[in-house]
């Protein structure tokens, strides 16, 4: 039951992302117009509909969110299980090191330094999004591969001749998937409101796309006039963390096989 329920919302989640909404049709006559029967959400100050804008934004927002929480999940991945599997290598303790500062930072803060270096957009963005993600699921992955590496049936495996390759990827990676998928759906509503965050600070995805964090800072100059130019992606990006959260906090939906 479970399962389906979570399959409907991605395929509710490709539909909305996919289908192209008219979010940049301009209509200079009909700016900063008030929700109504004809724009729902009310116009931009450009005659925009916003409700449109924030649909379209779910590509944005949640599709390249979730793009990067897998470039970081991946990389997390696979560098926390080589490190767990050979703990004294040195470049696992470099690993190890890197993934204590990291963690010990504050997520936007990195990403704020990162994206200020490399400069605005969406590549800059994303890759501050990875350079900050992939060290919780090294750190978790790490913790799990040590505790898993000295398990019977690990040992039985070497014995009958398993190469590391083979344990890692056969043994100790389905192991540890269950743990690290139930922790991916909390670090989602974080690097959905990171890359929110960096697009309202304008490091991030520039207008005229529209991201939620960049309708924010767009909105922001108009909040007295036409206020539901803030409420309409606040309530979005609330409603979308809230509802990741959610998921969060009940681990079984995301690792129940009925």
């Amino acid at each position: 039951m479970r399962r389906a329920v979570l399959a409907g919302a991605a395929v509710l989640l490709v539909v909305v992302a996919v289908i192209e909404w008219p979010a940049e049709a301009v209509d200079f006559a009909d700016r900063l117009a008030p929700p109504s029967a004809a724009h729902l959400l009310g116009t931009d100050q450009l005659g925009r509909d916003v409700l449109a804008r924030v649909l379209g934004g779910v590509r944005y927002s949640l599709g390249l969110g979730l793009l990067a929480l897998a470039v970081a999940v991946s990389v997390g991945t696979a560098s926390g299980l080589a490190s767990g599997w050979w703990p004294r290598h040195p470049l696992a303790r470099g690993t190890q090191a890197l993934v204590d500062v990291l963690v010990a930072l504050p997520a936007l803060l990195v990403g704020l330094v990162v994206a200020a270096v490399l400069g605005s957009g969406l590549v800059p963005a994303l890759l501050a999004i990875v350079v900050t993600g992939w060290a919780p699921f090294a750190r978790q992955a790490h913790r799990l591969t040590v505790a898993v590496r000295g398990e019977e049936w690990v040992l039985a495996a070497t014995a009958l001749g398993a190469g590391p390759r083979r344990l890692l990827r056969h043994h100790v990676l389905p192991a540890v998937a269950s743990p690290l998928l139930a922790s991916i759906a909390a670090r989602f509503a974080g690097t959905v409101l990171t890359l929110a965050g960096l697009s309202f600070l304008g490091l991030g995805i520039q207008p005229p796309t529209p991201e939620w964090g960049a309708m924010l800072a767009e909105g922001r100059t108009y909040v007295f006039v036409a206020p539901w130019l803030v409420v309409a992606p606040a309530a979005a990006l609330v409603a979308s963390t809230l509802a990741l959260g959610c998921i969060a906090a009940r681990p079984g939906v995301l690792t129940d096989r009925s």
